[in-house]
């Protein structure tokens, strides 16, 4: 077991106050929110720290769109007693279900304040014309 008598109190509990407040978490996750503009399906996703054009992959493949993140932040500390540097690597992604009959050359893309955006429309399907009434039958 690790002497933890070496090391202040707050030193010792600030693994637990980066846990405590969001900094720490068990699994790494990207936060999204996804909703219909009309037709089109609109994924934000919170990728705040990140250069999108290296550390971000947006693909479709068999109706999903996915996303892919990878962070890389470094964290300095210094107190009297000594210095504490501490780079946390992240690698996030998810996986969302396309509208039915959307193609992957409408789907778009942009990123703004920490926030990718992501608009894949669906196709727009007029009633069909050719529906024809099932008569009930009664037993």
């Amino acid at each position: 077991m690790a002497d933890l008598s070496k090391f202040s109190p707050s030193e010792v509990l600030e693994p637990i106050r980066r846990f405590l407040e969001g900094e720490l978490p068990m699994t790494p996750s990207m936060k999204v929110e996804q909703f219909l503009d009309g037709s089109t399906l609109v994924v934000r996703a919170e990728v705040p720290g990140i250069d999108p054009d290296q550390d971000v992959d947006v693909s479709v493949s068999e109706g999903m769109l996915h996303i892919k993140a990878e962070r890389q932040e470094k964290s300095e500390h210094k107190s009297k007693s000594g210095y504490r540097s501490e780079f946390r690597y992240g690698s996030f992604s998810r996986s969302i279900a396309l509208p039915a009959g959307a193609k992957e050359e409408d789907v778009t893309a942009t990123y703004k304040d920490g926030v990718l955006e992501v608009r894949a429309p669906a196709p727009t399907t007029a009633p069909d014309a050719t529906a024809k009434k099932i008569r009930i039958e009664h037993g």
